[in-house]
């Protein structure tokens, strides 16, 4: 651009831990070192990559560079909302019919990002959730569809924009093992080095199996937030720091699914299998046999256009018949006599 300056660009292939998306820790996986955060009362502008200097910046918003360069700031700032200039970089996954990488202007509706460019839900079933901000992202309910997807809005719900990973959810999602999916990645990935994110989510995760597996009791939600809440006031990085986003925002949305599970031992997703138990309606069966050949255990008996019944004994819960149901004929309901049981 005439500034008689050229710039140099080097790529570095780092570590590919998760938590190497933490900037300091991105910056010891580029020395060859392991990919731990520190204090953030060292500055990396003054002493980051090598001890030197260092500026940080995610390559989305170096892409921005040209455009604000060639056309000017207030061009720039023409697109998006106030304080969110510009376009966003989406990964739009999940139970939605079109889904890939879509760029949008920064303050675009849930809504319109997931009927209007994703297409709606696959199978045209209830929308439930949609998850955003990768694996520590918050996840946002139906009521609040019309939510514009900037920085400020998606902290405000205790999501957040993060990689920009976008995970749509139907009804057939149970959020209480969304939660517990999560978690257990985040505890795989976490470094360990400060005790409230390795502890805090070591001990969520064991709450929430337990949850998921019948063995949850009264108190366990409390728990759960106050661990939350330590983990977000007391962790050393941004990991720890936004890892219970997916535990407290389902519990913040979605809390009767949480006690469904715990007090009535009941999965209303039918997703958990140790609170499942999948039954025929004969009023909705029409004996088509679909349910029967799509059971990989030939639990489910029944003759051409008889009302078809599952064996319980055989049943492994894995769900295949009612995905293979067109007439919703096939439901979830809760497991009787789970036991109680539990370690302290």
């Amino acid at each position: 651009m005439g500034s008689g300056h050229a710039l140099k660009l080097s790529v570095v292939r780092g570590g590919g831990a998760f938590v190497c998306g933490e900037s300091t820790a991105l910056m010891a996986s580029i020395e060859g070192r392991v990919g731990e955060p520190r204090a953030k009362y060292i500055r990396s502008v003054q002493r980051g990559l090598w001890n030197q200097p260092t500026v940080l910046n995610n390559v989305e918003t170096l892409a921005n560079i040209p455009k604000i360069l060639l056309e000017g700031g207030e061009k720039f700032a023409e697109t998006g909302t106030t304080g969110s200039s510009g376009t966003k970089v989406f990964a739009l996954v999940g139970k939605v019919k079109r889904t890939g990488l879509v760029e949008v202007p920064m303050g675009t509706t849930l809504r319109h990002l997931i009927y209007d460019i994703g297409g709606g839900i696959l199978g045209n079933r209830p929308f439930k959730a949609v998850q955003t901000g990768g694996p520590s992202g918050g996840c946002i309910p139906e009521s609040m569809l019309d939510l514009k997807v900037d920085f400020d809005s998606l902290a405000s719900y205790g999501a957040m924009m993060g990689s920009g990973g976008m995970i749509v959810m139907d009804d057939r999602s149970c959020m209480v093992e969304v939660a517990r999916y999560y978690t257990n990645f985040l505890c795989e990935e976490s470094c360990g080095k400060c005790t409230p994110c390795r502890e805090g989510l070591r001990r969520m995760l064991e709450i929430l199996t337990d949850i998921c597996e019948g063995r949850g009791r009264e108190g366990d939600i409390g728990l759960l937030e106050r661990l939350g809440h330590a983990m977000q006031d007391a962790s050393l990085c941004s990991l720890g720091k936004t890892a219970a986003n997916p535990v407290l925002t389902t519990i913040q949305y979605f809390r009767e699914e949480y006690e469904a599970h715990i007090r009535e031992k009941r999965c209303p997703a039918g997703v958990c299998k140790n609170l499942t138990r999948f039954e025929i309606v004969p009023d909705k069966c029409v004996g088509c046999g679909m349910c029967a050949r799509g059971c990989p255990v030939d639990a489910i008996s029944g003759g051409k256009k008889e009302t078809h019944v599952i064996d319980q004994a055989r049943c492994i819960t894995c769900g295949s018949c009612r995905e293979a149901c067109k007439f919703s004929a096939v439901i979830a309901a809760g497991r009787e006599n789970i036991s109680e049981g539990r370690q302290a």
